[in-house]
């Protein structure tokens, strides 16, 4: 029998609007595969299998189903959008029970796609930090269940690389999407500012966007596309122009040779890239230099002040993320974070318009160069454990000494990937961060598939080992 689980989404699609296989038969695979699996790796809070599969049968009834972009494909969505007739709780013990009257935008276009919500992901109290755990679970990295799988998009990550689904949703406040696609050796996109609706709360003052979590190009593209309400009628998914084989993506097709800099340079003052961090990174700039591009070692002026910008703006939108909520069921580590965002606004740390401030100091070097590739992470993620626990300081230190590299794209609003690129020495996945122009989603896309043609990985994690205790679990970085 054929075995659909483990497909991508293309390929799911594809053989879905040629009638292949149903979508019910689709959707079933995956929930075994969730059943069986999902206990190693803690993806998701809700599974929803009865619904999945009526709602599979009503995407197989569909009229439309031969133009369906991505027709019976399951997908995952992190646990702070709405998904109606679920509750959202955002991680926390403190958020309503009572289900959502509508899907999100972004669930109503996955669906109006032939999508089918198969349940809903993990995430930390109210998506504050870079570990995923909490009152409602514990996400692991597949490629080693004693690790964290990221955060906050961790869930989703964790159920992308375990096979437990061909695609997620997740949102990247300060790296959410891509610093958990970077521990779990999946393509994580942080679109830039307004190419998809946000419409959750105030987005941490616009930092936040929502984007997919994928295994190939060709699928984080058909995502993005249904997303951000592109037509992808006729897509191949995979970038290409037609004619020959989708992988062979060739320099000079549709990427074009491109003017790359290289930087190992963390943003954020005294904050340094671990040694095979950066050996990743230049790797994949060599890669990329001998496919034909210009790749010379540059880096964007970062501000001094960087560090207490981003500070004073994540503790601010969690500030106002945790009004009406009562501070007795939030964990000291929210609390503590929402104190100081509250504080940050009365000292008058908003009231400048510090986006406007960093693309001004970052426009000469975009003009210079198409694309900065760096590294995705400095530093190992922290091992799985109960994070929510300890105190603010250990956490706000293991968030920031792992990954630095993924903030100033949210302030300044540009586009950025992370991406599998070789493996670490531990044996888990690497990953290296590309970081375009306003409006070049597809200029990346289309050059992580170029280095996904050139320097092929593992799509999913080897499943069979066991998830460790919580003695087997440290909780040291």
């Amino acid at each position: 029998m054929t075995k659909w689980a483990g497909r991508t989404a293309v390929e799911l699609a594809e053989a879905v609007r040629r009638e292949e296989v149903t979508p019910r038969e689709v959707v079933a695979e995956h929930l075994a595969r969730i059943a069986e699996a999902d206990g190693r790796v803690g993806a998701f809070r809700v599974v929803r299998a009865a619904a999945a599969l009526e709602e599979a049968d009503a995407v197989g009834a569909r009229s439309d189903l031969a133009r369906l972009p991505l027709a019976g494909v399951p997908v995952a969505v992190k646990d702070n959008v709405p998904v109606r007739g679920e509750s959202t709780r955002n991680g926390s013990a403190a958020t309503s029970t009572a289900p959502a009257a509508e899907d999100h935008v972004t669930v109503a276009r996955l669906r109006a796609a032939g999508a089918v919500v198969v349940g809903l992901t993990h995430v930390p109290e109210l998506c504050v930090f870079g570990t995923t755990d909490g009152v409602h679970g514990t996400a692991r990295n597949p490629w080693d269940p004693t690790r964290t799988a990221g955060g906050s998009s961790g869930g989703s990550a964790a159920a992308v690389a375990a096979g437990l689904v061909p695609i997620a949703l997740g949102n990247d406040g300060m790296g959410s999407l891509r610093i958990p696609a970077a521990h779990c050796g999946l393509i994580g996109l942080k679109p830039g500012s307004g190419r998809i609706p946000f419409e959750l709360g105030g987005g941490w003052f616009g930092m936040s966007e929502h984007g997919p979590l994928a295994t190939t190009a060709a699928d984080a593209r058909l995502m993005f596309s249904v997303l951000a309400g592109e037509s992808v009628e006729n897509s191949r998914g995979d970038g290409s122009d037609g004619g020959d084989d989708a992988g062979a993506l060739a320099p000079g097709r549709r990427t074009g040779r491109l003017t790359i800099a290289f930087s190992t340079r963390s943003p954020i003052a005294g904050v340094r890239v671990g040694a095979a961090y950066a050996g990743l990174a230049r790797r994949a700039a060599r890669t990329l230099s001998g496919a034909g591009h210009h790749v010379a070692n540059a880096h964007p002026p970062y501000p001094l002040s960087f560090g207490a910008v981003v500070l004073a703006r994540w503790t601010g939108g969690v500030a106002q993320d945790a009004e009406g909520l009562d501070p007795r069921l939030l964990a000291p580590r929210t609390r503590r974070h929402a104190r100081i965002g509250r504080l940050a606004g009365r000292l008058g740390m908003f009231r400048t318009d510090h986006r406007a401030a960093l693309n001004e100091r970052l426009e000469p070097f975009f003009d210079e160069y198409d694309v900065l590739l760096t590294p995705a992470l400095a530093r190992p993620g922290p091992a799985a454990g109960a994070w929510h626990e300890r105190g603010w300081s250990a956490n706000v230190l293991a968030n920031t000494v792992c990954s630095p590299m993924t903030p100033p794209w949210n302030l300044s609003g540009r586009p950025a990937l992370a991406m599998p690129f070789g493996s670490l020495p531990s044996g888990l996945p690497g990953s290296v961060q590309l970081v375009g122009r306003p409006g070049s989603e597809h200029q990346l896309l289309d050059l992580a598939a170029q280095l996904e043609a050139l320097h092929p990985w593992r799509r999913t994690a080897p499943s069979g080992r066991p998830a460790p205790t919580v003695s087997d679990a440290s909780t040291a970085l």
